[in-house]
């Protein structure tokens, strides 16, 4: 940490300084303004402008609605069993999520923006994860913000840039100015323009500046994962973690049973650390995955978008195998080239951040040669540098499965099992992508970071994914909607806090 008579001067002064600025961020900002409209609030951003957000910009935009504390909170208890969030704070957590959408739907009409229920590019109400914890029960439906990709991000903003909030972009936190007895925090340390710059915040230091999912070193450290690529912001690469530990923070839910978000499969572009998201969404079935044995390995078909990519084994839900399987490729022949765009285009960073494409018929990525084709499975086995004969064998195991109408190796459901066999075949890597992590500094409800023996820090705050509650299995909609309401706390109690400096 930098101390306070380490502080010469202080090159800005605020009272409320929120660092990040995506959904927590956001709503950390209007909930201080809120509290008390003369306050001061200042954001320093890491992204320039045009890629701010964060994971928010690039999530799906589901927002968990639940009118029924009691149903809600059984519901995460359950979810939550192997590593167990605190009592007080599933409390009251399930009765701020009961009382949250009217405040959602007014950042909505503020910003002049469309609330609807679902998700906005499915059919679906709702998504119901973990029907037998109690799904039904906890959640009354979906909801989100159009436009979509990225609707609900863009509305906060909106009312973001409604209030008298100083953003500053390409200011990335590099310390926090604090007590080294107290842990007291008086301001931070930040970066412009390679000159660092200490900024006085009066009243609290919000910490929202998301996980560390684009941080390979920290994946390996962290999780042992060997390769695994970001959906979302590349700039989440762990800067708070680094930076609670140093202040005397207490760290939870590093890594929880696997990623609460799950690991999906992902489609690489040359050139960007971010990927797509294979689309799960089929009009044929006439492809595979292959993993580093040249063999299948899971139930392709499988909705598992619907648990975000966890699957039962022995009675748990766990990861799917994509983190331990690479190198991954889908073989498909024409048939699933001709009729489905491989990416989904409703969300990620490429998609919301980058304005990247896919083509629909997918024969850019064809020339680009990012996939693979040939006229023969031996050809397009030696392309992607397997033995051909292994991958000969596995697709026409695969296609005797289509004919016999059975999978007895993963239980494919019947109507999906369409043999490979029209010519030219195709193949695509698929590397394990990661949504985001939840690791952060461990807080109470009211968003205050807490040392080792459980006490708040005074005057730092924390909110969004760093530090998430959500410890285990996660539902649809519920870390946008954990975004709001911790970022609304943070923002709220440091807005309160009187001056630390009087003079």
């Amino acid at each position: 940490m930098a101390s306070l008579l380490s502080v010469e001067k202080w090159d800005i002064e605020t009272d409320v300084l929120i660092l990040g600025f995506g959904l927590a961020g956001a709503s950390a900002a209007i909930e201080a303004l809120d509290a008390d409209p003369d306050v001061k609030v200042t954001i320093c951003e890491k992204n320039p402008e045009k890629y701010a957000g964060g994971n928010s910009r690039a999530a799906g935009q589901s927002l968990l609605i639940a009118k029924n504390p009691t149903a809600l909170k059984a519901y995460q208890k359950s979810m939550s069993t192997a590593n167990p969030i605190p009592e007080e704070m599933l409390d009251e957590w399930a009765i701020r999520m009961s009382q949250l959408e009217p405040w959602i739907q007014a950042r909505a009409e503020e910003a002049g923006s469309q609330y609807i229920k679902g998700t906005g590019f499915t059919d679906r109400d709702a998504v119901l994860e973990f029907p037998e914890l109690g799904a039904a029960d906890a959640v009354t439906y979906t909801a989100t913000i159009l436009p979509i990709p990225a609707g609900v991000w863009l509305a906060f903003k909106k009312n973001v840039d409604n209030r008298a909030v100083d953003v500053l972009y390409e200011s990335p936190v590099k310390d926090l100015i604090q007590d080294p007895d107290t842990l007291e925090v008086f301001g931070a340390v930040i970066e412009q323009n390679g000159e660092l710059k200490r900024i006085k915040a009066n009243r609290g230091v919000v910490m929202a500046v998301g996980g560390y999912e684009a941080n390979l070193e920290m994946q390996r450290n962290y999780c042992g994962y060997q390769d695994i690529f970001p959906l979302g912001n590349p700039a989440n690469t762990g800067d708070g973690i680094h930076i609670l530990q140093k202040a005397g923070a207490d760290m939870w839910h590093m890594r929880n049973k696997g990623q609460s978000g799950g690991i999906w499969p992902g489609l690489q572009v040359p050139g960007y650390q971010t990927v797509f998201l294979r689309n799960p969404f089929w009009q044929s079935y006439s492809w595979i995955e292959i993993a580093a044995d040249n063999k299948r390995f899971y139930n392709e078909t499988a909705e598992l978008q619907l648990t975000h990519y966890k699957e039962k084994k022995h009675n748990h839900w766990v990861d799917t195998p994509h983190i331990n399987a690479g190198p991954i490729h889908m073989i498909f022949d024409e048939t699933t080239r001709e009729y489905n765009c491989l990416a989904l285009k409703a969300f990620t960073w490429n998609i919301a951040a980058e304005n990247l494409d896919w083509s629909d018929d997918n024969q850019v990525e064809i020339e680009q040669g990012i996939i693979s084709k040939a006229d023969s499975i031996e050809e397009l086995a030696e392309l992607i540098g397997r033995d051909p004969s292994e991958v000969s064998a596995e697709v026409q195991r695969y296609n005797d499965s289509c004919e016999a109408g059975k999978d007895s190796d993963f239980e494919r459901e019947a109507i999906t099992l369409q043999p490979i066999i029209k010519a030219p075949f195709y193949a695509v890597k698929i590397v394990p992508a990661v949504v985001c992590t939840g690791g952060g500094g461990r807080r109470n409800i009211e968003s205050e970071v807490l040392n080792p023996a459980g006490q708040p820090i005074p005057r730092l705050y924390e909110a969004g994914e760093l530090g998430s509650m959500f410890s285990n299995l996660y539902q649809n909609g519920s870390y946008l909607t954990e975004a709001m309401i911790s970022g609304r706390a943070a923002g709220k109690n440091a807005a309160n806090k009187e001056n630390w400096d009087k003079g």
